[in-house]
């Protein structure tokens, strides 16, 4: 056993030695906004400090947000939505892939646009945008929804005719368009396109014919969703509360990538005209919730409008339960990440690579519950504290009730790796519904296994869960699919059927 020494060391001396070192987590002064013009988002883990989200003093008001089935996202951005509302009058527009808002926003006394179930937006609709920089945008979209980029002839073909139907219609095409005049629609384009071809002096045939088949699978009878006079006004829209755009009755992820981005392109063109104005908060919140191809193209507007920062007087709020499908620009531009429960290595390595932060806030993040968070905020000026802290938990407008499906029994039977599962799944009471509704679950089934659960002090385990999906009338198809949704692989999906399948065989199997 060594002996202590004692030391003689002078004043000057202790006064530069460094004996702690600040906690990951900003100082009070940066953390504490006025509550006037700031959004409260919760309590830090450490000072249990409340948070109140500014946009003041970070590079722009884009945020993106990360979190599995069941962290808390939507719970999180209903709450921003509200208090935005609340503290600025901002409107808010959701482009809602999954119909997953929906009801929320017509509790709410929203407005609902379903595009695919009757209501119409005509792409080549020009809103203010002179007729050159529209066909611009709808190139764009083009390149990113199909390989139209690799066949220049056939690019060049359509482009040419975009144009010509605007000239036809009497615009001038760099003249901002007057206000009441209707533009041409697609089936305009495809009609030239098709006289050209039968005009039969097109050394290039086969060049125009594909170029009109490109064009019309988003102009067939029954799907011409973008062919046809719009039925809804977009520069109003932004102005108009709060708005759903339900993409969910669209045929397939090409219809809903095509609304989103038209939907982006002239609403960027709407605020890059009125500028940016400090005093005036946020006129608008864009909401793109698992919009993949959307989020994950280079050249998508979402990812134009997150690098071009303040410009816009709307903030752009991008949000996935897989990360990598927001493009890393995205990540490196935003001014603030919330990263909420993420438990897959490949997603953390992949937002640990594009913020860079570190693996204490990772093994953190692993760990989270239901509502709690990470915050990654981007400030304007360099400063000598983390960026990166902790949220004890979001507090929303409303309790956060968690339904938790507990996989220990899984987990300790039979051959299944208990590190390629979390040790449960936990859901908010909405966000379990719609789980429900997505494998065809009728209403009286739902409610009694929300009440299953309630009985349960909401939670079950999984063996129980599937147990009562079987009772309820779900078949094999339906529990796969809800595994599925919980992005569990397929190998482990059919050990799980396997493992409860000899105490269900007359229903599950």
């Amino acid at each position: 056993m060594s002996a202590l020494k004692l030391q003689y060391i002078m004043s000057n001396e202790i006064a530069k030695r460094s004996f702690f070192s600040r906690p990951p987590e900003p100082p009070a002064s940066i953390l504490l906004n006025d509550p006037y013009k700031a959004i409260f988002i919760g309590t830090t883990s450490i000072f249990k400090v409340p948070f109140s989200w500014s946009f003041e003093n970070i590079t722009n008001p884009h945020i993106a947000v990360v979190g599995i089935t069941g962290s808390g996202k939507s719970y999180f951005v209903k709450t921003f939505l509200i208090r935005a509302n609340y503290i600025w009058g901002t409107s808010a527009i959701i482009i809602d892939w999954a119909s997953e808002y929906k009801d929320w926003v017509r509790q709410s006394n929203g407005k609902i646009v379903s595009l695919g179930k009757g209501d119409y937006l005509n792409i080549l609709d020009l809103s203010g945008i002179p007729p050159i920089n529209r066909t611009k945008q709808i190139m764009n979209a083009l390149e990113i929804l199909t390989d139209i980029s690799l066949f220049p002839e056939q690019r060049r073909l359509t482009e040419e005719a975009i144009e010509q139907s605007y000239t036809n219609m009497g615009f001038r095409l760099p003249d901002v368009p007057p206000e009441d005049k209707e533009g041409p629609t697609l089936h305009n384009v495809i009609a030239l396109l098709q006289e050209k071809l039968q005009e039969g002096t097109y050394e290039y045939p086969a060049e125009m014919e594909n170029a009109i088949y490109r064009l019309r699978q988003f102009a067939r009878e029954g799907q011409d969703f973008f062919s046809r006079k719009s039925t809804i006004d977009m520069k109003k829209l932004a102005t108009s509360g709060l708005v759903d755009i339900d993409l969910s009755g669209l045929p397939d992820e090409q219809h809903r990538a095509l609304a989103a981005l038209v939907v982006l392109q002239i609403l960027k063109e709407k605020m890059r005209i009125e500028g940016w104005n400090m005093n005036k908060g946020l006129k608008t919140l864009v909401v793109l919730d698992e919009a993949w191809k959307i989020a994950g193209d280079e050249k998508s507007d979402a990812v134009m409008i997150v690098r071009e920062g303040r410009k816009y007087q709307f903030g752009l709020i991008v949000a996935s339960q897989n990360p990598t499908d927001i493009h890393e620009t995205i990540f490196s531009n935003v001014g603030t990440t919330f990263i909420l429960r993420t438990r897959f290595e490949k997603f953390l390595n992949y937002i640990q690579s594009s913020l860079n932060f570190s693996d204490t806030i990772r093994e953190e993040i692993s760990r989270f519950g239901v509502g709690q968070a990470a915050v990654d905020m981007a400030f304007q000026t360099n400063l000598s504290f983390p960026q990166v802290f902790t949220l004890e938990k979001i507090r929303g407008e409303e309790p956060l009730y968690v339904y938790r499906i507990d996989m220990t029994d899984i987990l300790t039977k039979g051959e299944i790796d208990s590190g390629s599962l979390p040790r449960d799944y936990q859901f908010e009471a909405t966000e379990l519904k719609n789980k429900l509704i997505e494998i065809n679950m009728g209403a009286e089934s739902m409610a009694s296994i929300v009440s299953a659960f309630d009985s349960r002090n909401r939670s079950i385990s999984m063996h129980d869960f599937i147990d009562l999906l079987v009772k309820n009338s779900s078949g094999t198809r339906d529990i796969v699919t809800f595994l599925k949704s919980l992005s569990i692989d397929d190998v482990i999906i059919t050990r799980i059927i396997s493992e409860i399948g000899d105490a269900h065989a007359g229903g599950v199997m």
